[in-house]
């Protein structure tokens, strides 16, 4: 690659990296899967970047391969190892207020069954539109309305029920 094209990929992947990760994270529920996922998916666009320029969204188009990456590693993962207990996650530093809160929601996320799950992070986290949800799982629309409404349901009756259950202990 020329060294002109070699520094836009750099500077292209600097600065939508952590977001990707993101993505891949809320999606597979583990940072090292995530991780992973990411680098896969940068390794093939670095391969493809000469022929980028040709692309008219590179966000969406980098969006979706990170995407079904994960949704490909998912289902290698699961078809090979098979987990007794849920591995911890990376400590946090408490300084902000919301990391209880936000730990709460990734805990009642990873809850939910894997495509209702998928739907919510990819509907709510990546803001993408119903439309392209489905064309990107390969489901209907109404399949993405259904998935949509059944996980918020869920997901609220969770963190309902766990708000509830610390408020009784505080109380005791």
């Amino acid at each position: 690659m020329r060294p002109d094209r070699e520094h836009d990929f750099s500077q292209y992947i600097a600065s939508r990296r952590q977001r990707l990760h993101r993505v891949a994270y809320h999606l597979l529920g583990d940072r090292d899967q995530a991780d992973d996922a990411v680098q896969h998916a940068l390794t093939v666009l670095y391969q493809r970047w000469n022929r980028m320029h040709d692309v008219d969204n590179l966000d969406g188009y980098v969006h979706t391969m990170v995407v079904r990456q994960c949704l490909r590693d998912r289902r290698r993962w699961l078809s090979r190892v098979h987990l007794w207990g849920a591995a911890p996650d990376v400590a946090v530093a408490a300084t902000d207020p919301e990391v209880e809160q936000r730990m709460l929601l990734r805990a009642a996320l990873r809850e939910l069954p894997r495509r209702q799950r998928t739907v919510l992070v990819l509907r709510f986290l990546c803001d993408l539109p119903v439309l392209e949800v489905a064309q990107l799982l390969g489901l209907a629309e109404g399949t993405v309305k259904a998935h949509t409404a059944k996980g918020l349901d869920a997901l609220r009756r969770r963190l309902d029920s766990t708000t509830a259950e610390r408020n009784s202990r505080s109380v005791v």
